[in-house]
């Protein structure tokens, strides 16, 4: 569905996320002179958030930035065709699309290794931002890579600040990458921003520990939320599954693991995507325990059948997919 770009109330997008857009160069085994063989694989947290919304029928735009170059080109393409509008994606013709180097460690763990100094998707500016795509929207989604440099974090909460002033539910994903930031200090800062500007937040255990210094996660969600007063809080344990945080209620599934599994790369996206799936259709007003429970299980089969692939933005799951495995287990 097209957006209303004149302006209006017309929501034409069920989810307009911003951020990082780039290549994830990941390990697809060893050529015959014993050199790793990389894959460039389409990623971002943001895009891939959207391209599982697509999978599951939701209509999405994408605000963000990438180098006029073979890359960027190429990212743009992807995601337009996963079904994400792409008019406020933006070519910089001087800056490169920013690359990461993906490395597993054995049991799917990875490092990072980025190509960013600077890289086209922080070269977004403020007035770049088409503030009528964030109006068609009923939740905006950003996380903290959009906020590591001074020019793309004005144009971040610039885009919170559109959304909160247009009633849309903000969505906020830290996505904690160390190495992207010149101090950990100004990680703290920018994810303590976001906290307190969100109404859903998807949260990992460690960015858990890394704000309130609690290796006990439980105890670390109580601080978040009393400090912040977050509506509805996700906690992702990885192979421990996840937990939901909601007026007095706190929920816990158990994950999907799987034999199959080859990496973890976009397996938060996917989650966060999930939930955000269920929350437009069901709200977030009046959810129960039995609400809680059948968002978190989607979401952890959704998120278990993406280890199984490399990538993540081209190799979402489909509804059908994620229902089978739940229903593995039942």
């Amino acid at each position: 569905m097209e957006a209303d770009h004149k302006g209006g109330s017309m929501k034409s997008y069920d989810v307009v996320a911003l951020g990082e857009l780039l290549i994830d160069f990941t390990e697809n085994g060893v050529s015959g002179q014993g050199n790793p063989i990389l894959e460039a694989n389409p990623g971002g947290a943001p895009c891939n958030v959207l391209a599982i919304l697509n999978k599951l029928g939701k209509s999405t735009a994408f605000i963000g930035k990438v180098g006029n170059d073979t890359f960027g080109r190429m990212l743009a393409q992807e995601v337009e065709k996963s079904g994400t509008d792409v008019s406020n994606l933006v070519f910089d013709d001087k800056v490169h699309t920013t690359l990461a180097f993906v490395h597993t460690k054995p049991g799917g763990d990875r490092d990072f290794s980025f190509y960013r100094n600077p890289g086209a998707d922080m070269m977004l500016k403020k007035e770049e931002v088409m503030e009528d795509i964030i109006k068609a929207g009923k939740i905006f989604h950003f996380g903290t890579l959009s906020s590591t440099h001074e020019g793309v974090r004005e144009a971040t909460r610039y885009a919170v600040d559109v959304a909160k002033q247009n009633g849309l539910l903000v969505s906020f994903d830290p996505n904690l990458r160390e190495p992207l930031w010149e101090s950990l200090d100004d990680a703290k800062r920018e994810i303590a921003y976001g906290l307190s500007k969100c109404d859903i937040l998807k949260i990992s255990d460690n960015e858990v520990e890394f704000m309130t210094g609690t290796a006990d996660y439980e105890k670390g969600a109580a601080i978040l939320r009393e400090q912040y007063q977050i509506p509805l809080v996700f906690v992702t344990l990885g192979k421990e599954g996840s937990r939901a945080y909601y007026k007095d209620f706190a929920v816990e599934v158990k994950p999907f693991l799987q034999e199959g599994t080859i990496e973890t790369t976009g397996a938060g996206d996917t989650f966060g995507g999930c939930v955000l799936n269920y929350i437009i259709e069901h709200g977030i007003l009046d959810l129960t325990e039995e609400n809680l429970s059948e968002m978190l299980t989607f979401a952890n089969a959704g998120a278990s059948i993406i280890t199984t692939r490399r990538g993540a933005l081209r190799v979402m799951p489909t509804e059908e997919e994620i229902r089978q495995l739940i229903a593995q287990r039942s």
